[in-house]
């Protein structure tokens, strides 16, 4: 394509189109406010001229920092149509994160919006750095400095013209959730948007039953930073039309969802699994089994189950971000939600291999490639490497690190897996979470914690052990688990370790399991803010206990 080819981008036709229909729903309690279509362009517009008022240089980085919240789908928006370059962020980075981000993105601006610590993240920002305020939400930093949303916006008149950026800039910078080390900024153009526009035109819209009439209603709750929500949400919005809706808050959770009952439906492990242990805090495990053994009740009860979650109307369910464990895939499909996986990363803007098709005999596949796209393994490392029109341009101001990961033109994704004889792919770990016992074997963790995914008494596990004789497993337990009897639980874990470990090559048996004390979360830096868990961190936290937890004589002990 020429550097003249125009982005064809479709958040016009639907701002004409769906001038008066709900796109923005924001909830306030039990009341929800709503922006049409019309009305959200015309606070982009006021919004890209104010933003050109600043004086800012041709194609500069403008930084956003907020949870998911209607003002992000327009201050984005407002970017594009300034014809800027988005870099957003996780909303909870500290002030020396912060810092560091800004100035390694090249950002002369900021909207900030929902923060729960302004005081320390405003540390970070330089003084005279212009800041665009959201509005304020009740539970969340105020923040005075700066430009203040509603004051500014209605200052400008709305920009007439619907530019268009040419295929070749800039879309965004995304700067990576830092699984294996610091985040690096992960550049991608707006060919990289056509490109997963085109590839729903022909393939995708079908499979994910998206209305191409803009029926279609959406749940934003995972980072809007991050690939999956940008990209299968925002963007795959401004494709098809339709309405987002956004969560209050993590309390509000499970209501707003309830309330919404979207037709599509985005989802992470860790958030599958608390679902799981929410049905299963009101059914014993043995009850719901026998109720779906029952045709009127089993129907009754399956109804009754997605109505609850809000997942209803969903007529795709989506598993991403992490591979989720096929005992859990099973387990939903019981009461009749399928969940189909995705692969995909910020690297190749999300797009690797097909849907997985809700019914195969490709137990734990992601699927076949996905149109224009090539994936083969490394056969050093197993380390799965792809190529296609969807692979960023690089790593922001980082050639070295680029260089590293893209290679004659494949992208070595860091995850390792396999292909079989159909040429499906299959996830079997990460290049870098592989650790080497004392004995000099090399353990790949994903391979050993898929035996422990079905006891709803866990919460979340690692499987750690460098330098040990043999692998451990770290486990969280769940509110199901910390209520559970500790001698009953400690014989039932006894004998399931003995059941993994009948089927193991010595090597990889597991020596001791340990309940730790403290959850893992975001605010404690073990998990990235979309749940996965950083083993980095686990390993600096744990590794002085591993040689006591080893020698112990007891297989279960508590930390």
């Amino acid at each position: 394509m020429s550097n003249e080819t125009k982005f064809d981008f479709k958040f016009y036709y639907w701002e004409k189109t769906f001038k008066n229909k709900p796109f923005l729903r924001q909830p306030f309690g039990d009341n929800w406010e709503e922006y049409t279509w019309g009305e959200v362009g015309q606070l982009a517009r006021k919004l890209a001229t104010g933003l050109k008022s600043l004086g800012l240089p041709e194609k500069s980085h403008v930084g956003l920092m907020s949870k998911n919240c209607r003002e992000w789908i327009i201050a984005d928006l407002a970017i594009v149509m300034a014809g800027y370059v988005s870099v957003p962020f996780f909303p909870n980075l500290n002030s020396s994160e912060t810092k560091a981000l800004l100035d390694q993105g090249d950002v002369k601006a900021l909207f900030m919006g929902k923060v729960e610590d302004w005081e320390e993240i405003k540390q970070g920002v330089p003084k005279d750095m212009p800041i665009i305020a959201f509005p304020h939400y009740q539970g969340f930093s105020k923040i005075i400095e700066g430009f203040q949303w509603s004051d500014f916006i209605n200052k400008f008149d709305p920009q007439i013209e619907n530019y268009s950026p040419n295929i070749n800039d800039t879309w965004t910078i995304i700067f990576t959730s830092g699984t294996t080390g610091n985040p690096k900024g992960v550049v991608l153009d707006f060919g990289t948007v056509q490109g997963v526009w085109d590839l729903f035109e022909v393939s995708l819209a079908e499979k994910y039953n998206i209305s191409l009439s803009g029926k279609n209603s959406w749940f934003s709750y995972l980072p809007l930073n991050h690939i999956a929500e940008r990209v299968g949400v925002e963007y795959t919005s401004f494709k098809y039309g339709g309405v987002i809706s956004f969560t209050e808050s993590l309390e509000r959770f499970g209501e707003n969802l309830k309330a919404v009952q979207p037709t599509i439906f985005i989802g992470v492990p860790r958030l599958y699994t608390k679902f799981q242990m929410g049905i299963l805090s009101k059914f014993s495990q043995e009850k719901l089994d026998l109720f779906l053994k029952i045709p009127i009740i089993s129907t009754i009860i399956k109804s009754k189950l997605k109505k609850a979650l809000g997942l209803s109307n969903a007529s795709v369910i989506i598993n991403g971000a992490a591979p989720m464990l096929e005992v859990l895939k099973q387990w939903y499909k019981k009461i009749g939600i399928n969940i189909t996986n995705v692969y995909g990363m910020t690297e190749n803007c999300a797009i690797c291999t097909q849907i997985s098709p809700s019914v195969t005999n490709k137990i734990n596949s992601v699927g076949l490639p996905q149109s224009g796209v090539k994936i083969k393994i490394n056969p050093e490392n197993n380390e799965i490497m792809m190529s296609g029109a969807f692979v960023m341009k690089g790593y922001y101001k980082d050639k070295e690190r680029t260089d590293e990961t893209i290679k004659d033109g494949w992208l070595c994704t860091g995850d390792q897996g396999k292909i079989d004889e159909d040429g499906y792919l299959y996830i079997t770990g990460r290049v870098k979470d592989t650790f080497k016992t004392s004995k000099g074997e090399f353990i790949e963790p994903l391979g050993l914690e898929k035996f422990f995914g079905d006891i709803v008494e866990f919460e979340q596990i690692c499987i750690v052990g460098l330098g040990n004789p043999q692998p451990m497993l770290l486990v969280v337990l769940s509110e199901s688990g910390k209520s559970t009897d500790k001698n009953t639980l400690k014989s039932m874990i006894e004998n399931k370790l003995v059941a993994v470990n009948k089927d193991l090559v010595s090597y990889k048996r597991i020596s001791t399991i340990i309940f730790v004390k403290d959850d893992w979360n975001p605010e404690n830096e073990i998990l990235t803010p979309t749940m996965k868990i950083k083993r980095n961190k686990i390993n600096d936290k744990y590794h002085g206990k591993f040689k006591d937890w080893s020698d112990n004589k007891e297989t279960v002990i508590w930390e």
